[in-house]
């Protein structure tokens, strides 16, 4: 099978040497990249921006040497700074009023990350992997889109130079992501002139620099750019200054400090941290715990999944070994100090564009990362924390793309509701009561649709022998997420494992829905890679909620009967 001959030229003493001049090059490429955004997400998630540099070099380095997956770079995801921001105010809340509850907030969150960490390991030794398959695909994004939206409102406010003491409701606690929509547009009476200036160029640059079609330019990452600008106009501003001084701007005094830099510890040694696993006699512990196996598992399968579409030769990672190599690199960099890591896809697009050949390129980039970190900490002090706003703000944009809601649209009406259902239940409510929603929400949709309770969950299939190397699978009443599972098993026993031809016959599905309909798609390039054909048939006289080919398809009622 490919997935153990792309493993076994990986490890061949020869690939190693011959890749070598690709994978150190794109290594530091990608390293220039995850400087800034490790620090950026690791303020934004409420912990020392060292943590997030502690996270790519444990991420880089062990993984590498574990996971199979050959071009995906590990490191802590905008994704995950929801979740992680969450569990530190939690436990902020539960400290009250006592002497460095910052820190030990950090620490307490450090305890949830490294159970976490074991669970995920167990995932993988377990290979539940498949588990992650369960979600329904606009919820998914919906989830995803809704984490974008709350990074960029509490990402606006920094890159506005705005007093972080205006963020807070009358209890004193961070305001809800509602009422910090809600409440954005007053901040720009409040801003800091010379911070916002920073954090308003880079994001031009962030939004502009893909236009630039100059082949020197595009060898550039923006996020240089972005440091290069930043750093020159710190310096001018006198950011860096111990002492804080005013400026006058239209007629306001303004003040202006290094607490406006990114505070980073002189020796690396300096910036680790132990977990407080006192933190787990709590009950909102286990909740996070939950959180962060939930949400880093499924964003790192769904990351790894999108790179191997993207990996030129096409190889496929083991995503229950995945699973493993994460969990043992999250509970072992937990233990030092630093956030929980994902496959990350942007920097693992980087990586690819870049010309990496193999998993060294991601070992490369945490080296890069560690070196200079453990050298030169210091030039880590004069970046703005509007600079890395800015950012987070480009990428919480990306996240919840006017583009995305186009493209539930284009595949059906119902996929746009449960997006958006589930973005606005997760911005009233939280990522896991908004998850739910969007599931319990397909759910209605479904038993609207006619499909029968029993088949809800168990896919009712009748395999046939067609031939020598072949086999028929009779789907009855529905084919949908919450029963794919089981339904993918068979398809992978009968196809991918006993090597067989495999044809998908659905004339007796009442439903079909988008979430079978795009992973069977996946499927049929999986069995492509193997020399293997896989077929659908029988949705002939089934109609289509829309013109898109993975559209959610239903049996009219005249044909059913």
């Amino acid at each position: 099978m490919s997935t153990n001959s792309s493993h076994k030229s990986a490890l061949e003493p020869q690939g190693f040497t011959a890749t070598l001049k690709n994978n150190v090059i794109s290594g530091f490429m990608v390293f220039l990249i995850a400087l800034p955004l490790c620090l950026a997400i690791s303020k934004a998630s409420g912990c020392p921006p060292i943590a997030g540099i502690f996270t790519a070099i444990v991420g880089g380095i062990l993984t590498t040497f574990i996971s199979n997956s050959q071009l995906t770079i590990k490191g802590p995801a905008a994704g995950m700074i929801v979740i992680v921001l969450g569990c530190v105010i939690d436990f902020k809340t539960i400290l009250g009023d006592v002497p460095d509850a910052d820190l030990h907030a950090y620490k307490m969150m450090l305890s949830v990350a490294v159970v976490s960490g074991v669970i995920q390991i167990l995932f993988g030794i377990f290979r539940s992997g498949i588990l992650g398959e369960f979600f329904p695909s606009a919820a998914v994004h919906g989830l995803l889109a809704a984490i974008g939206v709350i990074i960029m409102a509490k990402q606006i406010p920094v890159a506005l130079g705005v007093d972080p003491a205006l963020l807070l409701d009358e209890h004193k606690h961070p305001l809800e992501p509602l009422p910090l929509i809600a409440k954005i547009p007053e901040l720009f009476t409040d801003w800091n002139p010379e911070v916002a200036l920073i954090g308003f160029i880079c994001l031009v640059i962030m939004f502009t620099k893909p236009l630039f079609k100059n082949k020197l330019i595009k060898l550039v990452p923006p996020q240089i750019i972005v440091l290069l600008v930043a750093v020159g106009m710190g310096l001018w501003f006198g950011f860096n200054q111990t002492e804080a001084h005013e400026y006058l701007f239209g007629g306001y005094h303004f003040t202006l400090s290094d607490k406006l830099l990114v505070a980073v510890p002189k020796n690396i040694l300096d910036g680790i941290a132990f977990p407080d696993f006192s933190a787990l006699k709590h009950a909102v512990a286990w909740k996070w715990v939950l959180m962060f196996c939930l949400i880093g598992t499924l964003e790192s399968m769904l990351s790894a999944k999108a790179v191997d579409l993207l990996d030129p030769q096409k190889r496929k990672t083991d995503l229950n070994r995945d699973i493993l190599a994460v969990g043992v690199a999250n509970t072992a960099v937990a233990c030092i100090g630093g956030l929980p890591m994902i496959s990350e896809i942007v920097r693992s697009r980087a990586n690819i564009d870049n010309g990496a050949k193999s998993k060294y390129s991601d070992m490369f980039h945490g080296i890069f990362l560690l070196i200079f970190v453990a050298s030169v900490p210091q030039l880590l002090h004069l970046i703005p924390l509007a600079a890395l706003a800015a950012m987070l703000i480009f990428t919480g944009f990306r996240l919840a793309s006017p583009k995305e809601f186009m493209h539930m649209f284009k595949i059906g009406l119902e996929q746009l509701v449960i997006y958006v259902t589930t973005i606005i239940a997760v911005l009233a409510t939280d990522l896991l009561k908004g998850i739910a929603i969007g599931i319990a929400l397909k759910f209605v949709f479904h038993l609207m649709h006619g499909v029968p309770i029993r088949s809800l969950f168990k896919p009712y299939l009748v395999v046939n022998i067609t031939g020598p190397d072949s086999y028929t699978i009779e789907v009855k009443h529905s084919a949908i997420f919450s029963n794919w599972i089981m339904f993918k098993k068979q398809i992978e026993k009968l196809g991918l494992k006993e090597r067989k031809n495999l044809t998908i016959d659905m004339s007796d599905t009442l439903l079909v829905d988008h979430t079978v309909m795009e992973k069977l798609h996946e499927l049929q390039r999986d069995f492509e890679a193997n020399d293997l054909k896989l077929t659908v048939i029988g949705l002939e006289n089934h109609r289509a909620f829309s013109d898109h080919p993975r559209a959610a398809r239903k049996k009219p009622a005249a044909v059913a009967h």
